[in-house]
């Protein structure tokens, strides 16, 4: 396939402005050749011209940098499908044009005769009046009203260097909340990469290169170093170091050989991959979190909804007050002032900005939130209740104890052990998996035996020199067995109350060992309900299917307020609502199939990343990071971002209002009265951008005895 065709039109150290006559055809979104670039971490900006065909590229000012831009434009392949993908950009962006019109205008003015002036700041002006007629007609009062009224004002009254320089004002404060909302969007747009990317397929004995999304299920796929893994799917040949930060947000690579998964937006680092597709195009994780935000974005929280409907209140209050100056002093003058007091921008950007910054934010540590109202629940919730397997622990279990019993005196625990695993091996559930693991670990060896006899959801047995093994429940042994474990009554107890649970093995002369297994508890479980109790968390609770003294053991060990065990899948939603029902607002965590229903029930839901499916779609908020301490920095970012609108909000009120009560005691001019008003709403803008830091931070700031 061709490499894309652009010209190099302007070069600085550190910037590109190329020309690219393909650009805005089938397969060439602007969008998403700004997409592409972005995902090099050496680009700064990147902005694309469709009327001109140009496209300019700001990056880190070095050469190694320059040449990786453009072999990443070169390796861009066109695609139609590119258009369809959910990339959450705002408005079109005009530019700086009707800035640049208005200081052309502003520098016109000397050089025209008196009575040309006011034409040209009346021709000026015109977009400002026009929008401000059409706003005032289709949508009644608004500050594109109150903008055209001041800049009208200052024309009629002959003032064509104050109308004049007011417009101008408003037209770069308009572009700087432009570039500012954009860059926000910029920043979640990072998040959903173009998809597909390229990819080297094995066809007909030949290896080609197609988009991702035209790979099938089951062809085989070649990663090299540097190259974007453009499929879901499990490595069949190869040993490599894989970056997964883009998806899961891990910190390091992680190294990927035979037999594991890897993801779609991965970048291999080093040594090569085949690799199997399990999952291509719209079904691959990338893709799925593309969906996922997307969607995000749609949805409105309670506190935007009320920062809008505050801004309009805050339109009524100018156009009030200007009404009452004016009956008051007659002064169109200070009028002007007060109608260039706007509190719509800040109050209705600021907390889109701030919430878009927290969600990629979030993304970036491997937290992808619904939209502002999972942000907002989720600094709400007082009440989290964990599902037990897979989220506080592993789904895999792991052998804790093995013991012989002691009418075997002759054999000891390796004895034990390679045997039971040299059986079990011939299985596929779960407990056999971590009996062949533990075996593997202690570098036992495979103890021949006969053909392995199976009896479903009970046990296995086998003929092995000295006589035949059995192996499997107690109910098994006991009731088809007629093995008697009753004396060993005690250390049975002993470990059902460690919450462990037990394999029985024995022969035809009774009673051999047992072998204990428990799930395996994310090692860093106890750190994060610590911080979650820190983050302002009052109550944790914690459901399982587990028989009750397992569930109270684990239960008992992490500190949790409340244990519901022994609980049915369809009983979930109903603990959940009780709970509500009380008066708390919970979170719930879970992965599995069954959580589908509490998930939806709960004022927020939150999906493990290898959850099932249906838990995924229900959930609030989904970690693609496989660690339980996401939830922890999830609520913290949920913490500080609702802080940060809090906080812009005040500001934008209080300082909006200081300069309105300027304007209408006349000592804050027009001019002055625009450069202060859009200078806070810049300020506002500029600090929601910026985001949080809550690494940490809310922690630290809710132990501080002042709150701020």
């Amino acid at each position: 396939m061709p490499a894309l065709r652009y010209r190099v039109v302007h070069q600085l150290p550190g910037r590109l402005r190329l020309r690219l006559p393909a650009l805005g055809a089938p397969g060439y979104a602007p969008d998403t050749l700004e997409l592409w670039l972005d995902a090099l971490p050496e680009v700064r900006e990147v902005r694309t011209g469709v009327a001109t065909g140009s496209l300019v590229i700001e990056f880190t000012p070095t050469p190694e940098a320059r040449a990786r831009v453009l072999e990443r434009l070169r390796a861009y392949v066109p695609h139609v499908g590119h258009d369809a993908l959910p990339v959450p950009t705002g408005e079109p962006d005009s530019g700086l044009a009707p800035v640049a019109t208005s200081l052309l205008a502003l520098a016109l003015l000397p050089l025209l005769p008196p009575g040309w002036r006011l034409a040209l700041a009346v021709t000026s002006a015109a977009p400002t009046l026009a929008r401000g007629v059409d706003t005032l007609v289709n949508e009644g009062v608004k500050v594109e009203v109150l903008d055209a009224v001041a800049v009208g004002l200052s024309a009629a009254r002959g003032e064509v260097y104050a109308a004049t320089v007011t417009d101008l004002l408003l037209r770069l404060g308009a572009y700087l909340e432009e570039r500012t909302a954009r860059r926000s969007d910029r920043m979640l747009a990072r998040l959903l990469r173009p998809d597909p990317a390229p990819a080297w397929v094995e066809r007909d004995g030949e290896l080609v290169r197609v988009p991702g999304d035209q790979v099938e299920v089951g062809e085989i796929v070649q990663v090299g170093p540097g190259e974007r893994i453009a499929v879901d799917g499990r490595v069949i040949d190869g040993v490599a170091l894989v970056d997964q930060s883009a998806v899961t947000g891990e910190d390091v690579p992680v190294r990927k050989s035979l037999y594991r998964r890897v993801i779609c937006g991965s970048v291999l680092v080093e040594g090569r991959l085949r690799i199997e597709a399990t999952q291509v195009g719209a079904e691959t994780t990338s893709a799925r979190v593309a969906r996922f935000i997307g969607d995000a974005l749609t949805k409105r929280s309670v506190t935007q909804s009320e920062a809008d409907r505050l801004a309009d209140q805050r339109v009524a209050l100018t156009l009030g007050t200007g009404a009452a100056v004016y009956a008051a002093t007659r002064d169109l003058r200070r009028v002007q002032s007060v109608f260039l007091v706007d509190y719509a921008c800040a109050l209705k950007l600021g907390t889109p900005v701030a919430i878009k910054s927290g969600m990629a934010r979030a993304a970036g540590n491997g937290v992808l939130m619904r939209g502002g109202e999972a942000i907002e629940q989720l600094a709400g919730v007082d009440t989290l209740v964990f599902d037990k397997t897979g989220t506080l622990t592993h789904s895999e279990l792991a052998v804790t104890d093995v013991e012989v019993l002691a009418t075997h005196p002759g054999c000891d625990e390796c004895d034990l052990l390679a045997l039971v695993a040299s059986i079990e091996e011939h299985a596929s559930h779960p407990i056999a998996s971590a009996v062949v693991d533990a075996a593997q670990a202690r570098g036992l060896e495979h103890i021949s035996h006969g053909e392995v006899d199976y009896l479903v959801a009970h046990g296995l047995s086998a003929d092995v020199a000295g006589g035949r093994i059995m192996i499997g429940s107690r109910h098994y042994l006991e009731e088809h067995e007629g093995i008697d474990f009753s004396p060993f009554e005690p250390r049975i107890s002993s470990f059902h109350d460690a919450g462990k649970i037990l394999l029985f093995v024995a022969n035809r002369e009774g009673p051999v060992g047992l072998i204990a297994l428990r799930d395996t508890l994310r090692p860093e479980t106890p750190e994060t309900l610590a911080r979650l109790r820190a983050l302002g968390i009052e109550r944790l609770v914690m459901i399982s299917g587990d028989r009750r003294s397992k569930a109270e053991a684990l239960g008992r060990e992490l500190g949790f307020d409340a244990v519901h065990a022994e609980v049915a899948p369809e009983d979930k939603a109903a603990i959940l609502m009780r709970l509500q029902d009380a008066g708390a607002k919970v979170a719930f965590v879970g992965d599995g199939v069954n959580d589908g229903p509490a998930l939806a029930a709960a004022d927020v839901g939150i999906a493990m990343p290898r959850g099932a499916d249906i838990a995924r779609a229900t959930a609030d908020i989904l970690l693609t990071d496989d660690r339980l301490d996401a939830v922890a920095d999830a609520r913290a970012l949920a913490l500080s971002t609702m802080r940060l609108i809090r906080n812009n909000f005040r500001a934008a009120v209080g300082i909006n209002t200081a300069i309105l009560v300027g304007a209408a005691s006349g000592r804050v001019s027009p001019l002055a009265s625009a450069v202060l008003h859009n200078g806070t709403t810049l300020a506002v803008l500029l600090n929601a951008l910026r985001g949080v830091d809550f690494d940490g931070a809310e922690e630290r700031r809710l132990a501080s005895p002042v709150d701020d």
